[in-house]
């Protein structure tokens, strides 16, 4: 079930992303989408959730087909136990891993 919330989610950013990038959203759209990433960003999820209402309210035609993937993206962020924790871990493995790299090549060298 949760992989199928997964990719449910996966593609309906992926129309959202594919409207933003051609064009076909409204500035008023683009705008209130930027403050809900904001909010996401910040961890407060009543206000990405009033921000995606209003949407919905204003805008139902233009957003029906990926606003239901923001919808579930912030239902699913909210019930993380600590949401920008493995972003966190993730960029700092990032940095790790390219060290050994590095020291894996020395003893090469050296034989």
């Amino acid at each position: 079930f949760q992989k199928q919330v997964c990719d449910d989610i996966g593609r309906r950013l992926t129309v959202l992303e594919d409207a933003w990038t051609h064009g076909k959203l409204s500035a008023p759209v683009r705008k209130r989408m930027s403050l809900l990433v904001q909010e996401l960003q910040q961890q407060r999820w009543d206000a990405a959730d009033e921000i995606h209402r209003s949407l919905m309210v204003d805008h139902v035609n233009e957003v029906s087909q990926w606003l239901v993937g923001v919808k579930r993206l912030i239902a699913e962020t909210r019930s993380l136990p600590a949401a920008q924790e493995p972003a966190e871990v993730t960029e700092e493995p990032a940095e790790v891993t390219e060290e050994p790299a590095e020291v894996t090549e020395e003893p090469a060298a050296a034989r």
